[in-house]
């Protein structure tokens, strides 16, 4: 069996640009922080875009898949702006679409050339979240991808409910 590194999530910001890298394993581990961006994201006016690198990604939970969808359908609805998801996994590529990301995000393989220069990101760190907090975010990312298909709804249906009653 393959380790996989520890996930990380970096975040830049380049002429408009803004770019959420993900390396290694990403999992709920940085949801907290992970939304505290998006609110901070969307506390700006200046983005004219907004790009996911998943190019170094090994693996994404579902609650980091329904941030990357709460950041897809929120950025739709407040700039008409579809992000872009850079990814070359077949996997990672597969386990979008089984999510429906791919119907609120476009998935390209090749980054553009010299996108952000690596100097510009800074990594999210895991932010000290009481219980609670990590259970609303999971809850409200589950729910974001309910939204996006059937499947999803049944898949997530009794996690939500199980979260929502606790």
């Amino acid at each position: 069996m393959l380790e996989t590194s520890l996930g990380r999530i970096l975040v830049a910001d380049h002429l408009g640009v803004y770019v959420i890298k993900m390396v290694g394993d990403v999992r709920l581990t940085l949801c907290v922080s992970f939304d505290q961006y998006i609110e901070t994201l969307f506390g700006k006016n200046d983005f004219c875009t907004i790009l996911f690198d998943l190019s170094e990604a090994e693996g994404l939970d579902s609650t980091t898949l329904g941030l990357i969808a709460k950041i897809a359908v929120k950025s739709e609805s407040v700039k008409n702006i579809q992000p872009i998801v850079i990814c070359s996994s077949t996997d990672i590529i597969k386990l979008l679409t089984s999510m429906g990301i791919d119907s609120v995000c476009q998935i390209i393989d090749t980054p553009p050339q010299d996108y952000c220069p690596t100097e510009a990101f800074s990594g999210l760190s895991v932010c000290d979240a009481d219980e609670d907090t990590v259970k609303e975010k999971v809850l409200e990312a589950h729910c974001v991808l309910m939204g996006l298909n059937e499947s999803n709804r049944e898949t997530f249906k009794d996690l939500v409910q199980t979260l929502g009653n606790s």
